[in-house]
């Protein structure tokens, strides 16, 4: 098959909503379906609907915007090659096997070892005036992911998919290959920890605000 068309570049910020189908589109299955005959157009319109999210989990689970970005670029990229392979069934939907897609990628991406310091370079400050209720936000923010950052991957992407883009115990089991009562106890693990982890800094609450 030829090379998917171009994404749009860039990692959307992690509360950006998935982008609607307007009314008169294709459902998620016929798109999948052209795309698998070579219709590209079809294939940018399924790309316009989900990158945002995927790209929002991705992040979550990284840390990275550029890393996403990547990540959710070779996604794609597997849902063009494989999408042929695709056999709606009236329960699963496309956007879970697009996020395990991810997921995945990002699981492995996490296991590779990577150069010391590149996270850590400073971040440029904003040189606007920003209100100190923002600021305190931004800190609260930071430290959040800071935590987030040290948990384990799997309970990274339990919290990522169902804390922070509301799936279900049910969908969330689909993509990380989980029952629900293996997903909830994960979940629950994954929630202490990060308590924990928000306590030793010194933040309580920050986790039900996100």
């Amino acid at each position: 098959m030829s090379m998917p068309p171009p994404l749009a570049g860039g990692a959307a910020d992690p509360a950006s909503p998935v982008a609607p189908a307007q009314a008169g589109e294709p459902d998620d299955d016929t798109l999948l379906a052209r795309a698998a005959g070579g219709d590209r157009r079809a294939f940018a319109l399924l790309a316009r609907r989900h990158t945002p999210k995927a790209l929002s989990v991705a992040q979550r689970i990284l840390g990275s915007a550029a890393e996403a970005d990547e990540v959710v670029q070779e996604a794609w990229l597997r849902v063009w090659n494989k999408a042929g392979q695709w056999r709606p069934d009236g329960t699963a939907r496309f956007s879970t096997w697009l996020h395990r897609i991810v997921v995945n990628l990002c699981l492995d991406r996490r296991r590779r070892p990577v150069m010391a310091g590149l996270e850590e370079a400073p971040e440029e400050e904003d040189p606007s005036p920003a209100a100190p209720d923002l600021l305190a936000r931004r800190q609260v923010d930071g430290q959040v992911a800071g935590a987030l950052a040290e948990l384990p991957e799997r309970q990274r992407a339990a919290l990522s998919l169902c804390y922070y883009e509301e799936l279900t115990a049910v969908e969330a089991g689909r993509i990380l290959d989980l029952s629900v009562a293996a997903m909830e106890s994960l979940l629950a693990r994954a929630r202490r920890a990060l308590r924990a982890r928000l306590a030793a800094r010194g933040i309580t609450g920050a986790e039900e605000e996100q």
